[in-house]
């Protein structure tokens, strides 16, 4: 049995917080350069410049990435052998408050989403899965609204076909437009209930992204590969300025359905994708 402290979780939240706001992933930058390089429009190449040129200043300065710190979601692995000392949810909703305020990070989260009021830096969107072992895995995914307000769900019947399924994919990229900070990374839920589907979505966006996909590959990598293509054509470019590259990636997590039915969840993020994972 192992055994955690409630501070120490706090602690890794705080830096998880800081490291996620300020600090892009390497494999979203990476995909950045990439895109850059196949890009031939002059002003998409330029944008994507100065995303990359962002990054880059953000990390060297410890600044935020984007001015919209997000709502932070956090997805827990807690192992089955872990005993907690104190509460959880707790913990991690009093590290997000002191890595935002030592980050200065903006607090965006209104506690009543009707009467609004104003905006504190808690509670986290907290996901726990129980897992095997004595680690406690803990994931900052801090979603800014631009993107998060293009997220869409659609019942499909059980009878669709995946022609289908990809042209509902493709039309809520195409309906974000330029709206939501393009070159997007794409995620996709398939499958469960309607709010697992919406889970699935957001879950796809920690995924490591491919920017090598195998056409030979068959399945779900193909899905991938064939949306990517499709959504690409769609010339939303860069901020939506038009160009070859709208987006970096598309990532599909799926689970078993109701014989009744096919949810299908999209959940779209901007360019700037930021999470950070560390473990106790």
């Amino acid at each position: 049995m192992r055994i955690i402290k409630e501070e120490k979780i706090k602690e890794i939240v705080s830096k998880l917080c800081i490291q996620a706001n300020t600090i892009l992933r390497k494999d979203i930058l990476f995909a950045l350069k990439t895109a850059l390089k196949k890009e031939k429009n002059k002003m998409a190449k330029k944008i994507l410049e100065a995303i990359i040129k962002n990054a880059e200043v953000a990390k060297k300065k410890k600044l935020a990435i984007c001015q919209d710190t997000g709502i932070p979601c956090v997805f827990v692995e807690l192992g089955k052998d872990v005993k907690i000392i104190g509460d959880l949810k707790q913990a991690i909703n009093e590290g997000v408050e002191l890595g935002y305020k030592k980050g200065f990070l903006r607090n965006s989260i209104v506690k009543n989403p009707l009467l609004r009021g104003e905006p504190f830096f808690k509670p986290a969107v907290i996901h726990i899965d129980i897992v095997k072992g004595e680690k406690l895995r803990l994931t900052v995914l801090p979603k800014g609204f631009g993107c998060e307000n293009k997220t869409q769900l659609k019942m499909f019947n059980p009878t669709a076909s995946i022609k289908e399924i990809k042209e509902f994919i493709i039309g809520v990229v195409k309906n974000a437009g330029p709206d939501a900070c393009p070159p997007y990374t794409v995620g996709v839920g398939i499958g469960g209930t309607a709010d697992y589907a919406c889970f699935l979505a957001k879950k796809a966006l920690l995924k490591k992204i491919n920017t090598q996909y195998s056409i030979l590959n068959t399945g779900i990598s193909k899905l991938e590969y064939d949306l990517l293509s499709e959504i690409n054509k769609l010339n939303i470019g860069p901020m939506g300025l038009g160009g070859k590259v709208s987006c970096l990636a598309v990532n599909i997590e799926t689970y078993p359905t109701h014989i009744a039915g096919l949810p299908v969840a999209v959940n779209i993020s901007c360019h700037a994708l930021r999470s950070a994972t560390g473990a106790l």
